[in-house]
């Protein structure tokens, strides 16, 4: 059969056995309404029926909200007319390795539906090489109840514990507590990736105790996670390590954005206890200030990645001190950290000669001076984002032109002292640009025409009517 023909097939089956009568319920199998919203009444929105189309009926408000909490069984026998049915369907040619390749496609909630379609599906659904992954959706999602059902079936073959569970993204699942990362914590010690942005309803004590019991963890996305003010190790953790390892995390990836409550020592907590940190993002952590910059360079010595976006009282102490990062430091955002002048800069362009990325949008301290500093020092330079900046010109952009000639994208959005001239330097000398963003400059069509002549992959972003 052909592959689409086998998917085809594949979705009529499990929406068939998901249409099968409810009185065959156990409890082994989660059932995919775990992975739904469920509806606390019958004057909330529509629920989905049992086929996939919506209704309005308080008994369909009451059939999900019962699919919530209650899981289904190891299908065994069917009747005779359904399983007469089966033996004929075209899906049943493939091979073992073919469905699970197509299983391996699906995400958590339609595989817990695929497992109630016969005792061959249940048995290749929960096959351990799927489930190295759960992803999970849903502002109504009982999550914590959903991660304890699915770990609890999936430590069945290994009691107590999941060896095969991985990663566990449940972005914007805004019902997450302690209690799911409790049970993450406990049954889950090989996580290596974590991402929990927008459950701003976790705190700092289930943090702990995901990191202390998951000592491979790697990746930890707690952007919008409110309640987090640092990242340490459980005493109980504290006191079983030995002297020789220290109190340190083996996480490599950091994402603390819209974390509003890490201050200074919070920042300071993390460093000393994550010193292999390479990508760290700190975007409007705004109470940090230029000390806790302080505390990275002495432990984090390997950080390629680091924004401070929106870190407004960031300024060029705290740039001086990212400078000692010196030959790692590939990644840098200080947009809209209004303290920054060309002095931050020339730290940064002087000990940092290998940085590939700079956004320093809205830094309006920034002037040419600092420009040909960085260009000069930076010449390996790719991406960079002077945008409002108001006194950079067509100077810092001809010495930008000659120094790096590897630019790919470049945004001077609202850079109110560029003209042609600054233009038409980049384009003869930057022959790779791709992205090009003079929004909101004065700027003629005959200089934007003469970039489309030289630059002929460059995507030309601006707001002149006159050029097409």
């Amino acid at each position: 059969q052909s592959y689409s023909e086998a998917c085809d097939s594949l979705s009529y089956e499990a929406k068939r056995a998901y249409s099968l009568d409810s009185s065959t319920r156990t409890l082994s199998t989660p059932s995919p309404g775990l992975i739904l919203p469920s509806k606390s009444s019958s004057l909330s929105s529509p629920a989905l029926s049992s086929n996939g189309h919506e209704t309005n009926s308080s008994s369909s408000s009451s059939a999900v909200a019962e699919t919530v909490a209650v899981v289904h069984p190891h299908p065994g026998t069917r009747s005779r007319v359904s399983k007469s049915h089966h033996l004929h369907a075209p899906i049943d040619l493939l091979p073992d390795h073919t469905l699970l390749q197509i299983f391996s496609h699906l995400p958590t909630n339609q595989l817990c539906r695929c497992a109630r379609v016969c005792r061959r599906w249940y048995n290749l659904a929960w096959d351990p090489r799927l489930w190295g992954t759960v992803r999970l959706t849903g502002e109504l999602l009982h999550v914590d109840r959903a991660i304890r059902v699915l770990t609890h079936r999936l430590c069945q073959d290994t009691p107590n514990v999941c060896l095969t569970l991985e990663t566990v993204i449940v972005n914007g699942c805004k019902r997450l507590t302690d209690r799911g990362l409790h049970v993450l914590a406990q049954c889950c010690p090989e996580l290596r990736r974590l991402e929990v942005g927008g459950c701003y309803n976790i705190s700092n004590e289930a943090v702990f105790e995901v990191v202390s019991r998951c000592p491979n963890l790697e990746h930890l996305n707690l952007s919008g996670c409110s309640k987090v003010t640092c990242i340490s190790l459980t005493p109980e953790a504290t006191l079983q390590l030995s002297p020789l390892h220290g109190q340190q995390i083996s996480i490599h990836f950091l994402d603390m954005t819209d974390c509003f409550s890490l201050e200074d020592e919070g920042l300071r907590t993390i460093a000393s206890h994550c010193p292999r940190l390479t990508h760290l993002y700190l975007r409007r952590c705004t109470r940090l200030t230029d000390e806790a910059l302080r505390h990275l360079s002495l432990h984090c010595p390997s950080i390629r990645e680091l924004s401070l976006s929106d870190c407004r009282l960031v300024g060029d102490f705290g740039l001086r001190e990212v400078a000692r990062l010196e030959g790692c430091l590939r990644y840098l955002s200080v947009a809209h950290c209004t303290r920054i002048t060309d002095v931050g800069i020339r730290y940064v362009a002087r000990y940092c000669p290998r940085l590939r990325y700079l956004n320093a949008r809205g830094c309006e301290g920034l002037t040419d001076h600092g420009l040909g500093h960085l260009a000069r020092s930076c010449s390996k330079l790719k991406s960079l984002d002077v945008g409002k900046c108001p006194l950079v010109s067509d100077s810092g952009l001809e010495q930008l032109a000659m120094y790096c000639q590897g630019l790919r994208r470049v945004s001077l959005r609202a850079c109110e002292s560029v003209s042609g001239r600054g233009l038409k330097a980049l384009a003869a000398n930057c022959c790779e640009l791709q992205l090009l963003n003079v929004q909101e400059c004065e700027v003629s069509p005959e200089a934007l025409r003469f970039v489309r002549r030289h630059c002929r992959r460059c995507v030309i972003e601006h707001t002149n009517p006159a050029f097409y």
